[in-house]
């Protein structure tokens, strides 16, 4: 049997790490379980020629088409938006675009500004100092001052806006709408070890140069450093409880598949808006018995995505394509509520740079706008290296019947029951949509583009997993308390993106993770009495 730890922390992603090393000042004995490995930056697929073609193979983003030893499979057959995410030490930070908004102030008061959704029991300026904790652990690019926003001072200089950013800002200006260079997490000058971007290829796949940010390079050193335990290639099937209804510890599978228990005095969950519930509702007991903290039957729903619609084109000159970090601005003209539109809240421009060869190839004979036979040279020249694309990334509303369950009949390569995904795009999201797709167009076509397309919702967009173990203060409308607690088992806390109340409208790594911070320093504050 394994001894006893103080703290056991179960997935090493974004808000994993960070709550990690935040609480190994304790020298409380912390131990982290995860699923997946260390990765080897060495085989990212942007070491060799094939990578894009990689992307669609083992470096899907999608799990189901990755489909590694470390994944688990996900029933999304009822979504028109696929879960997208990555097991491994450093979680989908391995993967992600590395593009670094935070939530807007209006995001955590919802219902008292446009009476939908509900307030989060915690504010904006409640997290600043997390939020720039976070920058500096991270390494944050960016540029102080932004009109759209709070004030923020990233520790790097933003990205070059590029041929793509350029153009993008000029046709902006045109239309008289706000825009911004991007915050990213991609370092632009040597930082705490980390090699400055030297624009391999496109980031998403893994950056093998470690010039983007992802946890396993950054907040993971430092907290080995400090004491912290991980072990790797552990994956979790239940939470267990004693008789007085507090978390005792879990079950796990070890490397070679052997059923071990892991006994602990707290446990704490960080394994995003999809695996968290997915553990809670397999964990059940005589007292639990729709899942462990589940007295409010809300684990699982108000699943909130962030529907994806894209727009692009094509101009005459070349583009910044795939050689450079993919998003350069962003714009939140459309961000707030205006009810003129016809619609609550509101959408954050992102700009991409472009797209390599083999993406363009693969996506545009898709599409059917690159022909097979005599034609395909001469237009293939015409689109590769030429595309601009926007996305606009929409708020999605908490509702119920958006949901994770668990599968009656999948199963992961342990024989644990896989998630199922129920969720369709609510009609003040899907009017969202529209008015995001009709003012891309108008940006790109300021921008001198033609050919336009559009793919809404993104397919594999299911990137953001947000909302299914809600925070709140009132027990029987949320799952945690005001600084992550679970109400009904008063030693296990939720720290991912699971437990937001609203989504906004923006990519939420930043804000996952200052949460993470700030939960880490509210448990540190009340150590004494930390289970009362």
């Amino acid at each position: 049997m394994n001894d006893p730890v103080d703290v056991l922390i179960i997935g090493a992603g974004a808000s994993g790490a960070a709550v990690a090393w935040s609480l190994a000042e304790t020298k409380m004995h912390i131990l982290c379980l995860e699923q997946g490995g260390w990765m080897k930056p060495s085989e990212y697929p942007s070491t060799g020629r094939d990578w894009e073609a990689r992307f669609y193979g083992d470096y899907s983003p999608s799990p189901n088409i990755r489909a590694r030893a470390e994944d688990y499979p996900v029933n999304d057959d009822h979504s028109p938006i696929k879960v997208v995410n990555f097991n491994g030490v450093g979680g989908s930070t391995v993967m992600y675009t590395a593009h670094w908004p935070r939530l807007h102030p209006s995001d955590f008061r919802v219902r008292t500004l446009d009476g939908v959704a509900d307030d989060w029991p915690i504010d904006y300026d409640t997290l600043v100092p997390f939020f720039a904790e976070n920058d500096r652990m991270m390494g944050v690019s960016g540029l102080s001052g932004d009109p759209a926003f709070p004030p923020t001072q990233p520790p790097m200089p933003p990205l070059p806006l590029g041929r793509s950013g350029a153009r993008f800002a000029k046709a902006m200006n045109k239309l008289g709408w706000h825009w911004w260079p991007s915050d990213t997490t991609v370092a632009t000058t040597d930082y705490e070890g980390r090699a400055r971007c030297i624009n391999l290829g496109h980031c998403t796949p893994g950056c093998a140069q470690g010039a983007k940010a992802s946890t396993d390079i950054t907040y993971w050193p430092a907290a080995l450093r400090a004491g912290v335990e991980l072990r790797t290639h552990c994956r979790v099937r239940e939470i267990t409880t004693n008789d007085d209804g507090m978390a005792s510890g879990v079950i796990y599978y070890d490397e070679d598949g052997v059923e071990q228990f892991q006994p602990a005095e707290m446990v704490i969950i960080a394994c995003n808006g999809i695996g968290t519930p997915r553990l809670l509702l397999n964990s059940t007991s005589g007292r639990f018995p729709n899942g462990l903290a589940n007295c409010s039957g809300l684990i699982g729903k108000n699943l909130m995505f962030h529907p994806y619609a894209q727009v692009y084109g094509y101009v005459d000159e070349p583009t910044d394509s795939n050689r450079a970090p993919p998003t350069c601005l962003w714009s939140k003209e459309f961000y707030e509520t205006d009810l003129s539109r016809g619609f609550v809240r509101g959408y954050a421009f992102q700009f991409g740079r472009g797209v390599g060869p083999v993406f363009e190839a693969v996506a545009s004979e898709a599409k059917g706008i690159l022909p097979w036979g005599a034609e395909h040279h001469a237009v293939f020249r015409k689109l590769n290296g030429h595309r601009l694309a926007i996305s606009a990334i929409c708020e999605d509303l908490p509702e119920e019947h958006n949901c994770v369950t668990l599968d009656p009949v999948l199963k992961d390569s342990h024989g644990i029951p896989a998630p199922r995904v129920d969720y369709t795009i609510g009609e003040n999201s899907a009017k969202m949509m529209a008015h995001g797709i009709a003012r891309a167009k108008q940006v790109l076509e300021a921008a001198g583009a033609t050919d336009i397309n559009v793919n809404s919702p993104i397919l594999y967009g299911g990137w953001h997993l947000l909302g299914t173990a809600r925070m709140g203060t009132d027990p029987e409308r949320s799952v945690v308390n005001e600084w992550g607690r679970t109400h009904d088992v008063k030693n296990l806390f939720i720290v991912d993106g699971s437990l937001f109340v609203t989504s906004g409208g923006v990519n939420p790594t930043s804000t996952i993770q200052a949460i993470a911070l700030y939960i880490a320093d509210q448990m540190k504050q009340r150590l004494a009495n930390l289970f009362d």
